[in-house]
């Protein structure tokens, strides 16, 4: 197993943000560096999936993506489709 290596940030943050962030820490249960490791991961992750699909969509033909869904059946949805998780 390899051991994680780590790096020290020191963050100046706004009181108000800073307190936010120590209240949404306690109701999850984590300290306040693992909220903020994990919300940094998140925004990563999002930032990443933003920048994937955006260079995917650059070789995108929207004539040919409406051609395609013209040829989906005409059927109700089923049940789970319209009510979410």
């Amino acid at each position: 197993m390899t051991a994680a290596v780590k790096a020290r940030v020191s963050l100046n943050l706004p009181v108000s943000l800073k307190a936010a962030a120590e209240r949404y820490a306690r109701q999850d249960g984590v300290s306040l560096n693992q909220f903020i490791a994990t919300a940094l991961a998140e925004k990563i992750g999002a930032q990443g999936a933003a920048a994937f699909f955006a260079k995917r969509g650059l070789g995108g033909d929207a004539a040919s993506a409406i051609a395609f869904l013209r040829t989906a059946p005409d059927v109700a949805a089923d049940d789970g489709d319209m009510n979410g998780p």
